[in-house]
């Protein structure tokens, strides 16, 4: 019996912290959550869904790794908040999948 050499068992590719997103595809939730941003001033994003819940923090953060949305400025009141905005990126994306 010999014993199986290193190359048998390559190792698992490593994402790289600098690659982009493997899915730039929002999920149904950033998207329905992106879209209520179209029809504000400025394109601001609610902190709550349609039932008064917060809006999950990773579905904040997916969307701003994504480009699709930015800070818009530091709550206050509640630092750990993060109020965002669409950016034209997110705006364009929203609009042509609309259609």
């Amino acid at each position: 019996m010999s014993t199986p050499s290193h190359n048998d068992n390559p190792a698992p590719a490593v994402e790289r912290p600098d690659a982009p997103p493997r899915n730039p595809q929002p999920t149904e939730n950033q998207l329905r959550w992106m879209a209520r941003g179209l029809n504000q001033a400025g394109g601001k994003l609610p902190l709550f869904d349609e039932n008064g819940q917060k809006i999950s923090e990773r579905t904040v953060r997916s969307c701003l790794d994504h480009g699709w949305v930015e800070p818009w400025f530091a709550n206050p009141i509640k630092p750990d908040w993060v109020i965002c905005k669409l950016t034209e990126a997110g705006r364009c994306f929203l609009i042509s999948t609309s259609d």
